[in-house]
């Protein structure tokens, strides 16, 4: 079977879009999509915090608060769990939030 041979003056699908426009050499932006640096500091203080709180939690509790109650302090550690689980999505949220809100303004100069 012969294959064709592309010309270069000619556009390969590629080259053009379903409309038929065909595409503009433009630059990639390849900057990550995420601040690096406080994404990271942010889900690392969150993982810390949900290893060591629920069970720092129970182990209080169940030896110096409630001693020999393990019902309660599991349920304890269970709530401090939920906490931490609640400030991230909070804290998640309100990022989020901010930089809608940079891009609406950033949009709003452009114009």
């Amino acid at each position: 079977m012969a294959t064709r041979r592309i010309i270069s003056s000619e556009k390969t699908v590629l080259d053009v879009d379903a409309d038929g426009k065909q595409h503009e050499a433009r630059p990639s932006n390849i900057a990550p999509a995420v601040p690096a640096r406080s994404v990271i500091w942010k889900l690392l203080s969150f993982t810390f915090a949900m290893v060591t709180l629920p069970i720092g939690t129970y182990f209080f509790v169940a030896n110096f608060v409630l001693v020999g109650n393990n019902t309660v302090a599991g349920a304890l550690a269970a709530v401090m769990a939920n906490i931490v689980l609640i400030a991230y999505i909070i804290m998640a949220y309100s990022d989020d939030q901010a930089e809608q809100a940079e891009e609406a303004e950033q949009k709003k100069k452009s114009m």
